[in-house]
């Protein structure tokens, strides 16, 4: 095997359980490596910062050379440069608060604490349980729908919509890619409707929720449009979510891995802040995003020609042993970890201080227990996605 596959052998499922060993092969073939498909990977800790800092580096996938009519739809922020990137994100961010003060995030930690609590009971007297279903995933759901103002019980229809919208945002994921684009086209019109016709119904009477924030917000010039404000509530309530399940349920993995460091934690538990914040750099939620040069760049020797699919391995950066000592090992205690669990730039990820309370509170509440636990399969079965890994059941026996 030769270098020019490595993306197609980290996005194969077969590899998902373990894609460490293909990462150091990465950062080994250099900073930049072409791929036979003609995108470049990037696994190196320091270019990966550049590149994510570099303003001449699109996220918007309509910039690529092979961008298709499914790939105009309507985009999230998350998906759009600078200015409007910005403009967007801005509005988005107005409900949770001023910047640097108590705002909407700090105020769900007591009911972040009574649902992990709740969660915790219906688990307690189980001899069994998947840490996923019963847990890690229920857990950050319940609270984004607090969040938003969506019914909880809705959870099954937008579920689906969520795995499709997933799907095609994957990174190298197979020969489908028409099938699939089309596929979140429908579920994007479905669930951006569903939420805006919540949001409608807050219109003037107004609750204590960010669609009822969104649609009554009293300054016109502050205000989304009805299409901003789908799109940016389709972002919230999957990236509410999603990456959180991940977070939570990869930390459970990695403590039951290493009884030492569980029985450290228990000892311990004011390293958890710490602890998660390790997490974040050795098993992350999300192991790579995509950038488009909207010109050639020349780049650590390499060429990036403009329109092409540039692939940033966040997860293999995060290991890079020019920039972590013992990158390999956990350690709770690790200093200076400035890692990239969220990214980097300006399109650090907005929702990081919700995912770290939800992550710290849900772990503190599992540790305990976990002393007296074992896996029941290892490795687990992981979800199909690349780009969000993680197991999609974690069975723990008791």
């Amino acid at each position: 095997m030769t270098a020019d596959t490595l993306l197609e052998r980290i996005t194969d499922y077969a590899n998902r359980p373990d894609p460490w060993p293909l990462y150091a092969e990465l950062r080994e073939a250099g900073p930049v490596v072409p791929q036979h498909d003609g995108s470049y990977l990037v696994g190196t800790y320091h270019e990966i910062v550049a590149l994510l800092h570099n303003p001449r580096m699109s996220v918007d996938p309509r910039n690529l050379d092979t961008a298709s009519s499914e790939q105009a739809r309507r985009l999230p922020f998350l998906r759009l440069d600078d200015p409007e990137h910005h403009r967007l994100r801005t509005l988005a961010m107005r409900p949770f608060g001023p910047p640097h003060s108590p705002g909407r995030i700090d105020a769900m930690r007591g009911e972040i604490a009574r649902i992990t609590e709740e969660l915790s009971e219906s688990i307690r007297d189980r001899e069994q349980v998947d840490i996923v279903d019963d847990f890690a995933y229920p857990l950050p759901v319940t609270v984004i729908c607090r969040l938003l103002g969506v019914p909880r019980g809705d959870e099954p229809m937008f579920r689906e919509w969520t795995d499709v919208l997933v799907a095609a945002a994957d990174i190298g994921s197979g020969d489908d890619t028409a099938q699939r684009q089309n596929a979140a086209v429908q579920a994007q019109q479905e669930m951006g409707g569903y939420l805006l016709g919540l949001a409608q119904q807050r219109q003037g009477r107004p609750t204590d929720d960010l669609l009822s924030a969104f649609v009554n917000e009293p300054d016109p010039a502050q205000r989304l449009t009805p299409d901003e404000l789908a799109e940016t509530a389709i972002l919230l309530l999957i990236a509410g979510h999603e990456t959180t399940v991940n977070l939570i349920t990869n930390g459970v993995l990695t403590l039951l891995r290493r009884p030492d460091q569980l029985e450290r934690l228990r000892n311990d538990p004011g390293l958890l802040p710490r602890a998660v914040e390790e997490l974040l750099r050795y098993e992350p939620p999300v192991h790579m995003r995509e950038r488009i040069p909207l010109a050639d760049v020349d780049f650590a020797g390499t060429t990036l020609p403009k329109g092409a699919s540039v692939i940033v391995a966040l997860a293999s950066g995060s290991r890079d042993p020019k920039r972590f000592p013992e990158p390999d090992r956990f350690d709770p205690t690790r200093p200076d970890n400035e890692h990239l669990g969220f990214c980097s730039g300006v399109h650090i990820c907005f929702g990081a201080p919700l995912a770290r309370i939800e992550a710290q509170t849900a772990l503190g509440a599992l540790i305990p227990r976990l002393g007296a636990a074992s896996l029941v399969q290892d490795p687990p079965p992981y979800r199909t996605n690349a780009m969000l890994r993680g197991p999609r059941h974690l069975p723990v026996a008791f």
